[in-house]
């Protein structure tokens, strides 16, 4: 077991207004991993997006109290939600490479789950059948109808 410290000085707050006295912050992380200390750090401020991964399985997908009693149902169930938001989150990440997709404020490094499934998994649609061809229209009032059909074309063509 050993110790691995952080220590941070910071002479300006959030809005960079200047600080008379310096504020200092020592982190200590108790560890037993053989990581170098440096890669201990960052692991440690990457956990919360770690936590941020796991918030979205919880509350995006529903999935905040398991459905049965039983083990082997409960690990079913996980497994299949796992699988689901993998799948999602693939989904998500092809929607951010389309050039058509509607434009956000900020730049993003990944869509939320609920995003991806609120503006791309529930789209609005029609499904016809016309000469033994099954055609998906999808109204053009509808922003990510582009990004649908690039992610669409993504996967149906690989």
């Amino acid at each position: 077991m050993r110790i691995v410290y952080e220590v941070i000085e910071r002479t300006t707050d959030k809005n960079d207004q200047f600080l008379l006295v310096p504020d200092i912050e020592c982190n200590t992380i108790w560890t037993n991993l053989g990581w170098s200390d440096d890669d201990i750090i960052k692991g440690y401020h990457a956990h919360g997006e770690c936590e941020q991964f796991h918030s979205e399985i919880k509350t995006d997908m529903d999935v905040e109290r398991l459905p049965s009693g039983k083990f082997d149902t409960n690990e079913l169930v996980l497994e299949l939600t796992v699988l689901a938001y993998n799948i999602l989150r693939l989904i998500g990440q092809e929607s951010l490479k389309s050039k058509r997709a509607p434009k956000t404020k900020h730049p993003v490094k990944r869509r939320r789950i609920r995003t991806v499934i609120g503006n791309l998994i529930q789209i609005a649609g029609h499904v016809t059948t016309h000469g033994r061809r099954i055609a998906l229209a999808i109204g053009c009032s509808n922003v990510w109808r582009h990004a649908f059909m690039d992610v669409y074309n993504r996967f149906a063509l690989a």
